[in-house]
């Protein structure tokens, strides 16, 4: 079952604009360059009509972990991500995303959404992290729950920019 994900990030810039960038491979580099952490690299990326299917590594040094995580899975956390995002329908996108750490048993899983908000965009993130670590994985999702929503945010901030300076 796992802990849910219900997050949304609010973009001043049309649908069309933020699906742009969503499924530019320069975006992504830029993206990961900034807010990816050490180390953060695209692994593999594959494009189509509008559309993007990306794996990318990113860590956590193990100095920003809690001892509840070093505790259990000393060093650096490795996370791989996997991103992809259909072509628009209309003003309407739909991607799916995927996480795991190396050495750790969980994974997160989710849907997005992308649509027309009251003002501008709005990308709907709906998904669940699940840690198979017993007594311990509730609090450790907990955890990462709370920090995807930091990096989510962190994620939506980095999109605006890059929106506002590609003039879109």
């Amino acid at each position: 079952m796992g802990t849910p994900i219900d997050h949304s990030a609010h973009y001043e810039f049309p649908a069309a604009a933020v699906h742009a960038a969503l499924v530019d491979p320069q975006y992504w580099r830029e993206r990961l360059a900034r807010v990816g952490g050490p180390g953060a690299a695209v692994e593999s990326v594959s494009t189509g009509d509008s559309t993007i299917d990306l794996r990318m590594k990113q860590a956590i040094a193990a100095e920003h972990l809690p001892s509840v995580v070093t505790n259990i899975r000393p060093g650096d956390l490795v996370i791989h991500r996997h991103e992809s995002w259909e072509a628009l329908d209309g003003e309407r996108a739909r991607g799916r995303f995927s996480a795991g750490v190396d050495g750790m048993p969980g994974k997160v899983e989710g849907t997005l959404t992308l649509a027309p908000g009251r003002t501008g965009t709005v990308v709907e993130i709906d998904g669940a992290v699940e840690v198979k670590i017993p007594f311990l994985g509730g609090k450790i999702e907990g955890m990462i729950a709370d920090q995807l929503t930091e990096l989510f945010d962190a994620e939506r901030d980095f999109t605006e920019g890059w929106l506002a300076r590609s003039g879109s």
